[in-house]
């Protein structure tokens, strides 16, 4: 027989005795896995089916899992009682209660009498206050104490609705705000402030947007148009944070934000022009108007806006516009914001304010600010006061004409006084470039509120 034939051959049963044990081998791990997945299959099962009872019943059972007898926690609902509960839960729920405060989990385990010296004693109770707490019995506080919680359905504080307050005189509007102070270890407390407009401006406004809802298609929104309508006009009334309006209707901050500038767009585009507004006047038989200027205070810019928004005359920053109202003090018209710098005489140039008066056929009754801006002696449009000089005192007729004019000009202050009743306007924080849209918005609804 061939000797290398023969080495060959045992070489290769060798090679095949290494490779069934190999087989064998790692068919018995292979065994071993299925019987591990099995296991874990019908643990699954089980835990599956006892989540489902769980949610199902709302009282407790024992369960087993694995082979391990587990107490189910009901959830907290409007429905479930505390009766419920195992008695060691019941315990914890009166432990937690008695307390002056939140608590941590030792006083819990010192008022049930347990040794909470011992770890292996403190953990367990430490899992039931958190099983309690996801359940929605207990709450615990950021800094890990425990507290009680509110009955379901009772609204927490701080989060609190806006709604209308019938026993106020004229239908008047209530709205809520929040604050983001804590008071101890409570939840963010909340207030209520009533909102001082009529339910014709709110009805109005509400059409408003229902209008403009329908026109851009717009098929949801979170909240209904009336109730956008009273939480955007509580801004520019009580100047309120958007925050604190959108924490109060648990809805964001931006999307109030969102529904401002959309509500004061729409209102802006329903303030009149000037030439029709004089237009109207004259038509109603009205012979002068009056004018006049203010100063709307801001913050302080950065950069060279800085200094533009700086009024030499006022002694601090803000906006200045013109406006105009009738003989009675009612605005009719409301210029463009402009740097605070800005005198009355050039805004009155840059809005041509003489022209339109002179194509209406309206006289205008101003202030010395505006001394100068019609030179036309023979036939003036704009009437002013006669100022005195170093060399030149005022006559006793002068003076009589001064004060004349004054009482003239005196319902113009009514006009601004109305138009500085929204609290937004005793200093503004909004953009700038946004402040003529608010101005023009705010007239539409002083005239809503002014001349219903």
């Amino acid at each position: 027989m061939d000797p290398e034939l023969l080495e060959r051959i045992t070489a290769r049963r060798a090679e095949l005795d290494e490779l069934e044990e190999q087989l064998a081998k790692q068919s018995a791990e292979v065994r071993a896995e299925r019987n591990e997945l099995a296991v874990a299959e019908r643990v699954l099962e089980r835990v599956s089916e006892q989540l489902a009872n769980e949610r199902a019943s709302v009282t407790p059972a024992p369960g087993q899992v694995g082979g391990r007898a587990v107490t189910l926690i009901p959830h907290r609902t409007s429905g479930v009682e505390e009766s419920t509960l195992p008695p060691d839960y019941q315990r914890i729920l009166a432990a937690v209660r008695q307390a002056a405060g939140p608590v941590m989990a030792r006083q819990v385990g010192d008022a049930l009498g347990i040794d909470v010296s011992v770890r292996a004693k403190l953990e367990p109770l430490r899992g039931r206050l958190v099983r309690l707490v996801d359940r929605g019995w207990l709450r615990k506080l950021p800094d890990g104490r425990f507290t009680t919680c509110l009955r379901p359905g009772t609204p927490a504080p701080g989060v609190v609705g806006c709604g209308r307050n019938r026993g106020a005189p004229g239908g008047r509007w209530n709205c809520v705000t929040r604050s983001k102070e804590r008071a101890d270890d409570t939840c963010p407390l909340g207030y209520q402030c009533r909102l001082p407009l009529s339910t014709s401006t709110v009805k109005y406004l509400a059409d408003l947007l229902r209008r403009h809802l329908k026109a851009i298609r717009s098929r949801w929104r979170i909240l209904p148009p009336g109730r956008i309508t009273v939480i955007v006009l509580a801004v520019p009334r009580h100047d309120q944070r958007l925050a604190d309006v959108a924490g109060a209707s648990n809805v964001s901050e931006s999307t109030v934000r969102r529904w401002r500038d959309e509500l004061i767009a729409l209102l802006a585009a329903q303030a009149p022009r000037l030439d029709r507004a004089l237009k109207k006047v004259a038509k109603q038989g009205g012979e002068v108007v009056l004018i006049d200027g203010t100063l709307i205070p801001t913050r302080r810019r950065t950069g060279k806006a800085d200094r533009q928004d700086s009024s030499g005359k006022y002694r601090h920053h803000g906006l200045h516009f013109l406006a105009v109202t009738d003989e009675k003090g009612r605005l009719i018209w409301i210029s463009a914001a402009r740097p605070g710098r800005t005198h009355d005489i050039t805004a009155a140039r840059h809005d041509h304010i003489l022209a339109h008066l002179r194509a209406a056929g309206l006289g205008a009754l101003a202030d010395l600010g505006f001394r100068g801006l019609d030179n036309d002696v023979r036939d003036p449009v704009i009437v002013t006061g006669f100022t005195a000089t170093r060399a030149h005192k005022l006559t006793p007729g002068q003076k009589t004409a001064n004060r004349v004019l004054a009482t003239g000009r005196a319902p113009v202050e009514h006009g601004f006084a109305h138009l500085k009743n929204w609290r937004t306007l005793t200093k503004l924080r909004t953009d700038p470039a946004r402040a003529t849209h608010l101005l023009r918005s705010l007239l539409v609804l002083t005239n809503l509120e002014v001349n219903r």
